[in-house]
């Protein structure tokens, strides 16, 4: 039965319904805790619905199950950034970036005085 409501949760993730994908989630890991996929994708689903705060407290959950998962300290900057916190977030890019987590070019804008007349 938790393979299944996690496929639907996964299902509904797929969907982009991103707060339902939370609410099936969230149930699953409250039933179980320590299921690292779950808490994972409900990460992912709290980030994608702007639930930043959820998002920040899952992902701490996910890194305290899997210390050496560079992708959840990368997700965990970018929610935080997200949220306003680059301080707190630097602390975290650091140690996904000493894992070797990637990261995603950022696009870099610039104009030029001319390029204006």
């Amino acid at each position: 039965m938790i393979y299944d409501e996690y496929q639907r949760g996964q299902a509904f993730f797929d969907a982009k319904d991103f707060p339902e994908a939370a609410r099936i989630l969230g149930q699953v890991v409250d039933r179980h805790p320590d299921n690292r996929a779950a808490v994972e994708l409900l990460a992912r689903a709290y980030f994608h619905s702007a639930q930043l705060t959820r998002a920040e407290r899952t992902l701490k959950k996910l890194i305290d199950l899997e210390p050496a998962n560079a992708w959840a300290y990368e997700a965990l900057a970018r929610t935080l950034e997200r949220r306003n916190l680059p301080d707190e977030a630097a602390g975290y890019r650091k140690l996904a970036v000493a894992m070797g987590a990637e990261q995603e070019p950022g696009a870099e804008v610039s104009i030029f005085a001319a390029d204006l007349g």
